[in-house]
């Protein structure tokens, strides 16, 4: 198979395997069932597309695909007995009047498709799984990875992931779980899990955990796809409208965080002209919207605030850290972690000085649960370089560059030490 033709069949798996997966399982009531036969369609794509090449509407053709093979199920017997009619009906009618199985002629808009990717990502954030269930089964019904790729990004083992995502399936199976959006009463505790999954979804894209590459932009992305669908369902809620406008603020600087060669540009050395504009008015209305509505703003909101004052300066210089210190001080009394308090540091750090910050990074520094965490080393090297601390910065970026598994990051934190050892200030 020709590169040009996988990179084609893996794209049109990204775009439309969730709409796939979605409206196969409403259509047959079984999940595990849905992917298999979504599977089986993708596997056709790669046998048969380099032969005949993409087809104009790709999605439509893994659709027909799967519906054919659900129907060949069907009459092997290969299907559940209860399942028969319900498929029964609604597929071969479809032949007994000559209709072709594709997507525009059976009258499925974008709309209802995305209709069943929303009711699909509940499913896989049901509480019944655990949140690393919920991450896994999310990122492959929703995002498209392969159980590879989702082990890679979170340094799991492969074999880890995939009983993870069959154990997922068969609890929703077990629980069963039906396919259908929560009712309201239920929707703000399942709400919660949603939130926390697609932010972890546009994380992994924004600065990938591991691999080549710095950043994931398909993954941010379908993370921001997602937050849109959320937003549609819960428009004055404050964290969904919050958690979109954080990720648009936050993606709008993906073209400026790579250089040409695709090396990391950090926030303060950006272009801030290649910084796209329509993606930060978005993010700023989308927080105004939030703050309209005159309820405390929690921690998604308050990340989109903090994301809003670096959005707002024109130059790095106009940056309001005062204001960023105190949206860190109010993110930690409403959702304390020491990753905020790492960032608040370095926020301090900007408005007070690194005298300041280094200050308040030093509870941190034996903090079990950033142990293994590299922007900790990472931020104690960029202050004790601009307290002109050379060597002891140096040995800092070092460890954090052994902490990371990105290699692109990696390769920036090694940069660094070189330029503390030749006494080079990095900024």
């Amino acid at each position: 198979m020709s590169e040009q033709v996988q990179l084609a069949v893996a794209a049109v798996w990204r775009i439309e395997s969730a709409r796939l997966i979605g409206a196969l399982t409403r259509r047959l009531g079984d999940l595990a069932e849905a992917e298999d036969l979504a599977q089986e369609a993708l596997l056709a794509a790669l046998q048969q597309w380099p032969s005949s090449g993409v087809p104009d509407n790709p999605g439509a053709w893994l659709m027909s695909v799967a519906k054919h093979r659900a129907i060949d199920a069907q009459r092997h017997g290969a299907m559940a007995e209860h399942h028969h009619m319900q498929i029964g009906r609604e597929l071969d009618a479809a032949q007994e009047h000559n209709l072709p199985l594709t997507l525009a002629e059976e009258s499925e808009d974008r709309a209802v498709l995305d209709d069943d990717v929303l009711r699909l990502m509940f499913i896989a954030c049901h509480p019944v799984l655990s949140t690393d269930a919920q991450l896994a089964l999310t990122l492959r019904l929703l995002g498209g990875l392969s159980t590879a790729e989702i082990a890679r990004a979170f340094l799991q083992p492969e074999a880890t992931i995939a009983q993870r995502i069959v154990r997922a399936k068969r609890s929703l199976g077990a629980a069963k779980v039906p396919f259908e959006l929560p009712a309201p009463a239920a929707l703000a505790a399942r709400l919660d899990a949603v939130l926390r999954v697609i932010y972890l979804i546009f994380n992994e894209g924004y600065t990938a955990t591991a691999g080549p590459d710095w950043m994931r932009p398909t993954l941010c992305e379908e993370a921001m796809r997602l937050g849109r669908m959320l937003v549609s369902l819960a428009p004055r809620d404050v964290e969904v409208l919050g958690l979109l406008a954080l990720m648009e603020l936050q993606a709008a600087r993906a073209a400026a965080r790579v250089d040409a060669q695709g090396q990391p540009v950090l926030l303060l050395e950006q272009n801030r002209s290649r910084w796209d504009a329509l993606l930060i008015r978005r993010g700023l209305a989308g927080l105004q919207q939030a703050e309209s509505l005159g309820v405390a703003l929690g921690p998604y909101a308050l990340q989109a605030a903090i994301a809003a004052c670096h959005a707002r300066a024109r130059q790095a210089a106009d940056t309001d850290w005062q204001r960023i210190v105190a949206l860190y001080d109010a993110l930690h009394a409403c959702a304390p972690s020491s990753v905020v308090a790492l960032n608040r540091a370095v926020a301090i750090s900007m408005a007070d000085g690194p005298a300041a910050g280094l200050d308040a990074l030093q509870c941190l520094l034996d903090e079990p649960a950033l142990a293994r965490y590299h922007l900790l080393p990472s931020v104690l090297g960029d202050l004790l370089c601009r307290l002109g601390r050379m060597q002891e910065a140096e040995q800092a970026f070092r460890d954090a560059a052994a902490l990371t598994s990105n290699r692109r990051e990696q390769a920036l934190l090694l940069q660094r030490a070189e330029a503390c050892m030749g006494g080079q200030s990095l900024h």
